[in-house]
């Protein structure tokens, strides 16, 4: 057994076998931008005492803070890394200001509360060379857009099975348990979205050149998100805007997020200059 889990003391000449551990933090704070008290999940590394990069990892729709670490290896795969993971809640807000709901402003809440606040209480590199954004599907959506429209923040960005077209993109590709929601989307979006400042294709078009994040892109090849994926690459490439992507066998779960999570780590360590052995 490991002696990290039995709670004895590692004797030092065993001490380098071990990966040091990692602190798992669930906190509550007040997002002035959206006017409540929401949450935060973040993975602190024991490898000095920093500053750190920080990678924003985005939930999909109708998950939380906590579903990266309750659904993947993520806490293990940054085992050892000066690196610390921030996981936020933003409901089923699309990390989009909405159109037509006063107050469910989820694209100030992560650019205006929590990367602040993070900054304010842990030791990050605050700048855009310690950033990095990544998710999955509407928070793959999310750290594309965050990462082309705010490209002096952000270094890189990775999506797995992202809405990356937003989710109004093609409504007949969509699965029928989606049609619904339709209006939801609208919601947030509004009606002339194509072109503005939530339409990432628009966003890649705008960013300055010597500004363009390094972008990574995967979907599984039985995912309903794929067309907009190959699509979106096909605008990336039109734009000769450098960017890696990549087509795995899978579906839209947990099962390839879980694997994918980790080319996404290696892939910002690159850009992040981090060593990973790998």
């Amino acid at each position: 057994m490991n002696a990290y889990a039995t709670g004895l003391p590692l004797d030092p000449a065993t001490r380098s076998l071990y990966p040091p551990p990692m602190a798992l933090a669930n906190l509550s704070f007040f997002g002035r931008s959206i006017g409540v008290t929401t949450g935060l999940t973040v993975i602190l590394p024991d490898a000095g005492p920093g500053p750190f990069p920080v990678f924003y990892l985005l939930h999909g729709l109708g998950d939380d803070h906590t579903i990266w670490a309750r659904r993947t290896s993520i806490e293990r795969y940054v085992s050892g890394l000066p690196l610390i993971v921030v996981m936020p809640d933003t409901a089923r807000g699309w990390y989009t200001n909405s159109a037509t709901t006063p107050g469910a402003l989820y694209e100030d809440h992560l650019i205006k509360d929590v990367i602040p606040f993070v900054d304010r209480l842990f030791p990050t590199i605050a700048r855009r060379e310690g950033r990095v954004i990544g998710g999955l599907s509407m928070g793959g959506y999310g750290a594309v857009k965050l990462a082309l429209k705010f490209p002096d923040l952000f270094c890189s960005a990775t999506s797995h099975s992202g809405a990356v077209m937003t989710p109004l993109y093609k409504p007949e590709t969509r699965p029928k348990d989606f049609q619904p929601m339709a209006t939801e989307f609208e919601a947030i979006f509004g009606s002339s979205w194509r072109g503005g400042s939530n339409d990432p294709t628009a966003l890649a078009t705008k960013c300055p050149i010597h500004l363009r994040p390094a972008l990574r892109i995967d979907c599984g090849t039985n995912d309903f998100l794929l067309d907009q994926n190959r699509e979106f690459h096909a605008c990336l490439d039109s734009l000769h805007f450098p960017h890696e992507y990549e087509e795995f066998p899978g579906e839209h779960n947990w099962a390839y997020w879980d694997i994918h999570v980790q080319d996404a780590i290696r892939f910002h360590c690159r850009v992040l200059k981090i060593p990973t052995g790998a």
